[in-house]
């Protein structure tokens, strides 16, 4: 299931490129970046259909992983420019997180169950990393957290920013420690939906 819904996302994200492209122009700063954006949209759209099948979700998932990563090295030279500004390294996590999804779907999909366990193990902890600085992100921007969770939303807005993060904080231990990992991961995925709907 995961592994289509890994592929639907990217199959959206991919289609959304194409079509908002002169948006993602205006945004991001780099030198090609019209058939950068072009490449890798396309790319999205080719992984996250290949992924829907079983002989061809490897080679989705190895897609979808080298322009997640390319995606997270885009933002070297803002890390570069300003190291400790924590915003620059969380887009990196935030793009690392789908790194570790192709890295799951890859491993899942591999016909070495042992190749397939130490890959899969190395994407849980890269994930988990992840989620270690979603939390460290969200509690250093904790009162542009609280501005987006919406007023009619009891009791508070800045109790929804604390507790969001104390969840993510509590989901970077489970899963890093491997206790209740899968509950964390589902629990956190319904977070992270809830966050879209609500805001």
């Amino acid at each position: 299931m995961g592994r289509h819904v890994f592929g639907v996302v990217a199959l959206i994200f991919g289609l959304a490129g194409l079509a908002w492209h002169d948006q993602l122009q205006s945004i991001w700063h780099l030198p090609g970046v019209a058939p950068f954006i072009y490449v890798t949209s396309v790319a999205q759209v080719i992984g996250g259909i290949a992924i829907q099948f079983r002989k061809t979700a490897r080679l989705g998932a190895l897609t979808l992983g080298i322009v997640y990563l390319l995606f997270a090295l885009t933002w070297a030279t803002r890390i570069i420019a300003q190291p400790l500004v924590y915003d620059r390294w969380g887009n990196v996590f935030e793009r690392l997180a789908f790194v570790a999804g192709a890295m799951l779907v890859y491993g899942s999909a591999s016909p070495s169950a042992s190749y397939a366990k130490n890959i899969c193990r190395a994407a849980v902890i890269l994930f988990g990393i992840c989620v270690v600085s979603f939390t460290l992100e969200q509690a250093a921007y904790l009162g542009p957290t609280a501005a987006l969770v919406p007023k009619w939303l009891p009791p508070s807005r800045m109790f929804w920013a604390a507790a969001t993060t104390i969840a993510f904080a509590l989901a970077a231990v489970s899963i890093l420690s491997g206790y209740k990992a899968l509950l964390a991961s589902r629990l956190l995925t319904l977070m992270l939906v809830i966050f879209g709907v609500v805001i």
